[in-house]
């Protein structure tokens, strides 16, 4: 098969290069000219896609510069969780870290809490305003270290941001400063969306995220990183340890990002077994059981509170799950080089059962095990599925996903939020500008996990995030595509209605990938440069521009006629065949004379399928270079039989919003 498939692509070559040769001989009277087309061949394949050169920081090949250089946060935090006054109060401690040129004269903190407030701009961003409102963050104290003593020091609250004022700057080359502060603040109940609590048979499930002051990013691209917080736009942060505490009721279960540093304390000898027994199985191990929950057995004190202590080291951030009503379970992750880490579910009993969160811890696991062997290696100490009402949300090492969910959906919203930990928790993206850098390429790698999990026990993905209607994804894109009102893919994240979310921040970018994966580069070269662009900038901070010159320079292929059209813009796709005939009606051996039109401003490589009279069939594979000077092409076909009709995207594979003229019938 392999040395036939080289042939034809000779052949293809051969007739291409005589056609361009032809072409050129006779430009002056080419009957194509006649025909009807919104393509623009120098639209599309217009030079200098790149407005700047690569520089120190960012390279022309995609990678990070020489001279690339990114802050560094560390947080310290003591928090607790009163679950009678609903709130959070903390003592934060952050030492900054400047690697950057620059001499930092004041620093900007991010205030996620700050959105639920009555004055927040997020009330007015979507023409919806929130019914229930919280004070968000209240502060009782900000200083800095300075000669070694606490100083307060002056602040702005704007909005979700803080500017603090400093008495001297912060140098550049590695500079460092302490920042302290205290707060409180009410926990939003189920109108949270991202952090919430809710009532369950056994207590209340708590999901506690965007629950501290976070530091803005400070990067090479817009100095202080400070969009505020509107509710679509997700984050934007750096990298460090973070230390933290969580001072809880003696009855309550604490599930947090990072490893467990003081589980004498918090788990009784029977648990602490368990944990031990599901760090070596590949099976599900309970470790407090449904008939366990809320028992005082269950917990190694009967009263007041105990504090759970956790690390995560090199992440952008944390969150933690609280409740006295969670079952847990856990398994082995089995990752590549011998490597383990540990995959844990908890959950209330309402969501019990084989058919529900029973399977979660081994969704979890399996969704980590084949994005580590297939992309990068998962580098956290453990992950979480929380059961709650967040209904899909991520964070490093664990996510909320929903209480009621069951079957495939449960396990396409499992692989897709744990997914997020390689985009954009290693990833570290901007999503606050570019939605699609982190849930276009996390739902790209969705749809192969779902393709193998179990042995496709759950495939294809079709939910709402990747071809909702169950169908052909490269049909059912084109809707979005030919909607008049549809934002292309670039817009930034908190410019995109609800309408569009799913379709332009998920569905597009992801099948944009598989068309370049399947149908432009090819699965191996594909794989190698996406590789390459995830251990490049692990940790780091990639624009738009260094994901798409990584591609290019990877995959060996000048892709910008792909970025301009798909991504920077909803340019629609129109293969047509205008005609098919033989090239001598008495001798059919003598081939086919085809000519097709692209007849829309985006242009695709595209296979032609001739099916003969007696069922066999003959394809050949034409490159994008197609399109690159003309409307339309007449190719010489080197069939040698009778033929019965002539397809282009025999496969249905590619976008084309009229699949009407991709076939003829010969007479």
């Amino acid at each position: 098969m392999k040395k036939q498939f080289c042939c034809l692509a000779a052949v293809a070559l051969l007739l291409f290069v005589n056609h361009s040769n032809a072409q050129r001989r006779r430009r002056g009277a080419n009957p194509n000219d006649t025909i009807s087309s919104r393509y623009v061949p120098s639209d599309l394949f217009s030079p200098l896609f790149y407005t700047e050169r690569g520089n120190d920081y960012h390279a022309a090949n995609g990678a990070p510069g020489i001279k690339y250089w990114q802050n560094r946060v560390d947080y310290t935090i003591k928090a607790n969780l009163d679950t009678v006054k609903k709130t959070i109060s903390a003592s934060e401690t952050i030492n900054y870290t400047n690697n950057s040129p620059d001499e930092l004269k004041y620093l900007w903190v991010q205030l996620d809490q700050n959105t639920y407030r009555t004055d927040a701009r997020s009330n007015l961003t979507t023409g919806n305003a929130a019914q229930q409102h919280t004070d968000g963050y209240e502060f009782e104290y900000v200083a800095i270290m300075l000669n070694g003593k606490a100083t307060k020091v002056p602040y702005i609250v704007n909005d979700t941001r803080m500017q603090i004022r400093l008495p001297q700057g912060v140098k550049p080359g590695g500079g460092k400063i302490s920042v302290l502060i205290n707060y409180h603040y009410a926990i939003p109940g189920s109108f949270g969306g991202r952090t919430d609590y809710v009532d369950t048979k056994n207590g209340k499930i708590y999901e506690i995220a965007q629950w501290f002051p976070r530091m803005c990013v400070y990067d090479d691209t817009h100095g202080w990183d400070t969009l505020p917080f509107l509710g679509s736009g997700e984050f934007y942060l750096e990298y460090g340890d973070i230390d933290y505490s969580v001072t809880v009721p003696w009855d309550m279960i604490v599930a947090g990002s990072g490893l467990l540093l003081n589980p004498q304390q918090v788990l009784t000898a029977k648990q602490q077994s368990r944990w031990q027994t599901a760090k070596g199985s590949d099976k599900t191990v309970m470790i407090i059981s449904p008939d366990e929950v809320g028992k005082p057995a269950s917990r190694p004190v009967n009263k007041g509170t105990l504090t759970w202590h956790f690390k995560m080291q090199n992440t952008r951030d944390v969150a933690f799950g609280a409740s006295r009503a969670f079952i847990w379970d856990a398994a082995r992750v089995n990752l590549p080089a011998g490597k383990k880490t540990m995959a844990m579910s908890v959950y209330p009993v309402e969501s019990a059962g084989t058919d529900a969160w029973g399977r979660a811890t081994e969704y979890l696991k399996g969704s980590i095990e084949y994005f580590s062997a297939k992309w990068f290696v998962y580098p956290y100490p453990n992950a979480i599925n929380e059961a709650g009402i967040a209904g899909g949300m991520e964070y490093p090492g664990i996510v909320f996903d929903g209480i009621t969910d069951k079957g495939k959906e449960l396990f396409w919203v499992t692989a897709h939020e744990i997914g997020h930990n390689w985009f954009p928790m290693i990833v570290g993206s901007n999503e606050r500008r570019f939605a699609w850098m982190d849930e276009g390429f996390n739902t790209f790698i969705d749809v192969y996990c779902s393709d193998v999990f179990n042995k496709g026990e759950y495939a294809p993905k079709r939910d709402g995030e990747y071809a909702p209607g169950g169908g052909n994804p490269a049909d059912e894109i084109v809707p979005t595509i030919i909607d008049p009102n549809a934002p292309s893919i670039m817009t930034a994240a908190d410019a995109i209605s609800e309408k569009y979310r799913h379709p332009i921040a998920y569905f597009k970018p992801a099948f944009g990938l598989i068309l370049l994966r399947e149908q432009i580069l090819g699965k191996d070269r594909f794989d190698y440069a996406f590789r390459d662009y995830i251990h490049n900038w692990a940790y780091k901070h990639p624009t738009p521009d260094d994901f798409f010159r990584s591609m290019d320079n990877g995959a060996g292929e000048d892709l910008s006629w792909f970025w301009k059209g798909w991504f920077y813009n909803n340019w629609k796709l129109d293969l047509a065949i205008i005609d098919a005939k033989y090239i001598d009606a008495t001798d059919v051996k003598k081939g086919l004379r085809i000519t097709i039109a692209n007849k829309e401003a985006m242009a695709m490589p595209f296979t032609l399928q001739v099916k003969y009279q007696d069922g066999s069939k003959q394809s050949l594979k034409f490159p994008v270079e197609t399109w690159l000077k003309d409307k339309a092409v007449t190719i010489t076909f080197p069939s040698d039989k009778d033929v019965l009709s002539v397809d282009i995207d025999p496969d249905a594979a590619l976008p084309d919003v009229n699949r009407g003229n991709n076939h003829f019938g010969m007479k």
